[in-house]
């Protein structure tokens, strides 16, 4: 017998509310077994959900999620996810080291705008 899980049973594990899995479903991302009303979830939608999930935290797209899992599910399947995969994580590692150097210069910045306003306030005899 097939094991089947609820939208309540993933909601509870993976901390994320019905409508974000409502959501995956009409991205097309996940695709349930429909009981009338009902939505049952496979192993395999579990699994993507968390592979989903995964992408997210480390800043995927929705579209990007979409590409991994197409490419995954159609030739050149499992090496040329594996391999899109790679080159998407690299450029997201890139893109983080970028925005690490903006925050270094932005806080670098705001250390020089407040030693100019302790020096300017020292000069006008004001203390801090």
């Amino acid at each position: 017998m097939d094991k089947f899980y609820t939208i309540t049973e993933l909601t509870r594990e993976f901390g994320v509310s019905t409508r974000t899995l409502r959501f995956y479903e009409d991205e097309g991302l996940i695709n349930p077994e429909r009981r009338g009303r009902t939505r049952l979830f496979r192993p395999a939608d579990r699994r993507l959900i968390q592979e989903i999930l995964r992408g997210r935290r480390i800043g995927f797209t929705i579209a990007e999620i979409r590409d991994i899992i197409r490419v995954y599910k159609d030739p050149p399947g499992e090496v040329g996810q594996l391999e899109m995969l790679m080159n998407k994580v690299n450029e997201k590692r890139e893109e983080l080291r970028q925005k690490r150097r903006d925050i270094e210069e932005t806080l670098a910045e705001l250390d020089n705008v407040e030693e100019a306003c302790l020096t300017r306030l020292a000069e006008i005899g004001v203390g801090t």
